[in-house]
């Protein structure tokens, strides 16, 4: 009788202690569920770094103290930081980003859609992201100093910089041709004002994520649908930029075509097959509501600003100097509920 009793007790106080885990993993569900909710967000960072230098997770870290509990993913091509790193000077974008939507689809927290920031060329390559994928998607897009409408010019190097000075020399020397758009990543966003033509037939990235091809019937209205899609983006140029030239190619702008002098300087021959540029007018900038792109709306740019989704930021330093910048857009742009 006293053996069943006990037996009784056991199974008795096995119950209460079941009943009372139960509510605590309860109590613990309630209290998780709100940093849960936070969305996440995804970082793919810009030329010459590495998806865990000491800035990105310095930058990961600040934004964990804005906004407690959030997921934080930086993007990856290679885990090796030093692959990485040359990453961004060498390889086909395409397949990048082919990689990126492979990497993020497979990454639970981001299965309910993230925010996302991308720092100089990082913002381009997201767009891209945006435009060809978006599963899971993207609310809101925060760009920094990004190329969106290309470079027409190379940036320099920092002193010493050997990987950064092959590339460029490389890219400077031709980068329309094959292998510059398979393998430089820099051609591969250069956009010549004066060779229009020869961006649109040969580039291999930005004239398709643009949109700008010769044949207006091989536009991807996908990639204008995915763009429309976004609740904001947000565009930030760097005042004093030096880096990125034109600067306003963080706002959708470009350089414009140089004018021509007469007809006759420049009729297609040999060397020049699509014609040739004149190197003596003034440059002027084409802003983003003059461009062909966003007038016929080829990416869903126009689209997001009529609804007034698209927000015009500056920072008041050079290129990527963030300092006194980042920490109001972060806050107002990340880490919103669900």
């Amino acid at each position: 009788m006293a053996a069943r009793s006990g037996a009784v007790l056991t199974c008795f106080a096995s119950k209460l202690m079941f009943l009372a885990l139960s509510c605590v993993a309860l109590a613990g569900y309630a209290i998780s569920t709100p940093t849960n909710d936070i969305r996440p967000l995804v970082i793919w960072h810009g030329l010459g770094d590495t998806y865990a230098s000491r800035g990105i997770i310095q930058f990961e870290s600040e934004v964990k103290k804005l906004h407690p509990g959030i997921f934080v993913h930086s993007v990856y091509i290679n885990r090796d930081v030093e692959e990485d790193k040359r990453a961004t000077f060498y390889g086909n974008v395409n397949a990048q980003i082919d990689l990126v939507a492979e990497q993020l689809a497979s990454i639970p927290e981001l299965g309910r859609g993230f925010d996302a920031i991308g720092f100089s060329q990082g913002g381009q390559f997201l767009r891209g992201y945006v435009e060809r994928y978006n599963d899971p998607p993207v609310y809101n897009l925060i760009t920094f100093g990004s190329q969106h409408m290309g470079i027409s010019d190379i940036p320099p190097c920092r002193s010493f910089d050997f990987l950064c000075e092959v590339a460029r020399r490389a890219a400077k020397a031709g980068a329309y041709t094959e292998w510059a758009q398979e393998h430089l990543v820099q051609a591969q966003y250069f956009r010549d004002p004066n060779q229009l033509g020869l961006y649109m037939t040969l580039n291999s990235f930005l004239a398709d994520i643009n949109n700008e091809l010769m044949l207006p019937a091989a536009r991807n209205v996908t990639y204008a649908n995915n763009l429309a899609s976004l609740e904001n983006l947000i565009l930030v140029l760097f005042a004093q930029d030096k880096t990125v030239i034109p600067k306003e190619s963080a706002w959708f702008g470009s350089e414009a075509p140089l004018e021509e002098l007469d007809a006759s300087s420049t009729q297609p021959d040999d060397q020049h097959p699509l014609g040739k540029p004149q190197l003596t007018a003034a440059r002027t900038i084409v802003p983003m509501k003059l461009q062909p792109l966003y007038v016929e709306d080829y990416i869903g740019l126009r689209s997001l600003d009529e609804r007034g989704t698209i927000t015009l930021q500056t920072c008041p330093g050079e290129h990527m100097h963030l300092t006194g910048c980042w920490e109001d857009l972060v806050r107002k742009w990340v880490g919103q509920s669900f």
